[in-house]
């Protein structure tokens, strides 16, 4: 997201909007104090009903009809508001009801490859469910296999106490633990890392302990089939134990796509490290396994660089820094759960903050951004950065941006322009120069590249072909990179930016990566995408609920094949309330599914329904 301090910006944040239902006069009132969800609500269970109808079409429609016969209604009865909820209540549980029949019962987010399960049959949970990993190639020196399955322990208990009495049930009945065995003997994780598994949870047998089952080629893949395990697991009020339904079960599964992203944004607000470790978590609920870390901006320059110790003067304040050793937890954090760690250094734009430190790094007091292109001392900040980045961040990517770049000040400022001239150089060649300096110093250290869109629409083919393009402006430009032989993430603005909070859940899921683009040699070029958390209007206070549900939705679209996609999406919204639910169980303030990005619950109702 870009909003620079000196002079006009292709901002990509949408100010909130309030609902404009162009009601008469003498109800404005009333209207200004009606809980504008419950139209939206009212919108969706309508079109769950009557089929794949557009979210958006029906609320232009009706929104305004609806209104002014509520305003009647409310002269007439003072009730009616009541009713009305009740009404909503009754669609909407309608149309959890119908995408429940469709999904078959299974309520995994997000969806597997390859699902098949039993009917009535169930077993439960043993209180000391083991691990066993006997046969297995990885010795889980690191302890990374049994963190993880501690964590599953803690999820599956945390929304209720387990205090039944087991040993009535008969040892037949009970799932003893769960038997790992993974391939390979290393944990290292890094792009294409093999994330696939399968899992099996056999029907109970007479005089047979019971054991599930879980193969992976990595532990990464095994971590992922400890997610879909939670998942199986649900609490039973009668007999007060785990169970799992609906045995046996039998998942094979993978992801469709590599690189499954979320990005967040420190500068425009800084994120304290227990906000983050949260948000990891959140992540490898829905198996997104990149956290894009956008470090620095315009705004605020958190992060301790060595090299350069002024840097992080440019930070909000000394209590919203980095150290070092908060970088090297966030990535340790991560790596643990399945999830690597992109830093990004936005340059040559967005970078005001670095001169509070070095003022050298400014064309001039008056004009301080983009970086000085004509100032060797530049690139020598950008080769300590991206030193000492390599020293903490060991994802194959580093992210350089290169976006959003106004050049004014590079021409109004007398010994930029004069260096221009000695280089026979216009704006958009000294544009040019830099992002590809920058590109010959971050490969020095070991690096491949990602640079926003603008680098490729004005330069492609000179951008290393070492290059991912990061795509936002719109969905037009990943058949263009892939075209040109080189890789491509998906983010375009307007469907997974979710600080545009006027973009639906359904935009997210229906988002596709592979829009106009059959050729399957160009398909392989599109490693991804990623969901973006922009931060001017996020803080720790409600980063959590502006990201979820919405950015399951695009998870489901990155991790589930192509045929086995909802086309439309009415038909996930039972699984996707089920999700949101069990991550506001898990202590994940996620917002409800039936509303617009980061809405409140519309009134009193089951979670599951919302």
């Amino acid at each position: 997201m870009r909003e620079d301090r000196t002079g006009p910006s292709k901002s990509r944040y949408v100010p909130e909007r309030q609902s404009d239902f162009g009601v008469p006069r003498c109800c404005s009132s009333f209207v200004n104090h009606f809980p504008h969800h419950l139209i939206v609500t009212f919108c969706y269970g309508f079109s769950a009903l009557c089929g794949p109808i557009s979210f958006f079409s029906i609320c232009i429609t009706l929104s305004s009809a609806l209104i002014f016969s509520i305003c009647i209604t409310m002269a007439v009865h003072s009730s009616a508001i009541l009713l009305l909820q009740l009404f909503f209540y009754f669609l909407v549980a309608s149309a959890a009801s119908r995408s429940n029949e469709i999904a078959g019962g299974v309520r995994i987010w997000p969806l597997p490859a390859s699902v098949t399960h039993g009917g009535h049959r169930r077993l439960y949970v043993a209180k000391d469910l083991r691990l066993n990993t006997q046969g297995s190639n990885f010795s889980d020196a690191s302890g990374i296999l049994q963190e993880g399955f501690s964590r599953l322990l803690d999820v599956v208990r945390a929304a209720h106490v387990v205090d039944a009495n087991l040993t009535r049930l008969g040892s037949s009945a009970l799932l003893l633990g769960i038997h790992i065995v993974v391939s390979s003997p290393s944990d290292e994780l890094q792009y294409g890392v093999d994330e696939s598994y399968t899992l099996s949870v056999p029907a109970p047998t007479p005089g047979k302990p019971a054991y599930a089952y879980l193969q992976a080629r990595t532990v990464y893949g095994a971590l992922h089939g400890l997610q879909t395990f939670s998942q199986l697991c649900s609490f039973n009020f009668e007999s007060r134990v785990i169970e799992v339904r609906k045995v046996p079960w039998n998942i094979i599964d993978q992801p469709r796509f590599s690189y499954r992203g979320l990005l967040i944004d420190t500068s425009r607000h800084y994120q304290p490290l227990p906000v983050i470790k949260k948000v990891i978590d959140s992540m490898a609920y829905a198996k997104l396994n990149v956290l894009h870390w956008h470090i620095v901006d315009t705004q605020s320059f958190p992060l301790e660089i060595p090299s350069f110790p002024k840097l992080w003067l440019g930070a909000y304040s000394k209590q919203e820094r980095y150290t070092i050793a908060d970088a090297t937890e966030i990535v340790r954090y991560a790596q643990r759960r399945g999830v690597s760690v992109l830093a990004e250094v936005d340059v040559p734009g967005h970078a005001l903050s670095w001169g509070v430190g070095y003022p050298a790094l400014w064309p001039s007091k008056d004009c301080k951004q983009p970086l000085d292109v004509s100032n060797e001392f530049t690139f020598k900040v950008i080769d300590g950065i991206l030193s000492d980045f390599s020293k903490i961040f060991k994802y194959r990517f580093v992210h350089l941006g290169g976006d959003e770049v106004n050049t004014t000040c590079w021409t109004v400022t007398p010994h930029i322009r004069n260096w221009l001239r000695k280089q026979g150089m216009k704006e958009s060649d000294a544009y040019k120069y830099f992002v590809l300096q920058a590109q010959k110093i971050a490969l020095s250290h070991g690096y491949e590249l990602v640079n926003w869109e603008e680098t490729f629409n004005d330069f492609g083919s000179e951008l290393s072909r070492k290059t991912v393009v990061h795509n936002w402006l719109g969905t037009g430009v990943a058949p263009e990179v892939v075209a040109a032989g080189l890789r491509c993430i998906v983010s375009n603005q307007d469907s997974w930016y979710l600080d545009h909070i006027d973009t639906s859940w359904e935009q997210f899921y229906t988002n596709e990566p592979l829009k106009n683009i059959t050729d399957p040699q160009h398909q392989k070029l599109v490693i991804g995408g990623e969901v973006c958390m922009w931060g001017e209007n996020i803080d720790g206070s409600n980063i959590e609920q502006t990201i979820w549900p919405r950015a399951a939705a695009a998870a489901e679209r990155l991790w589930t094949p192509y045929d086995n996609l909802a086309k439309d999406p009415n038909q996930v919204f039972a699984r996707l309330t089920h999700f949101r639910c069990l991550l506001n169980q898990r202590g994940i303030n996620a917002a409800p599914v039936s509303g617009l990005g980061r809405s409140a619950p519309w009134g009193p109702g089951s979670c599951y329904v919302q």
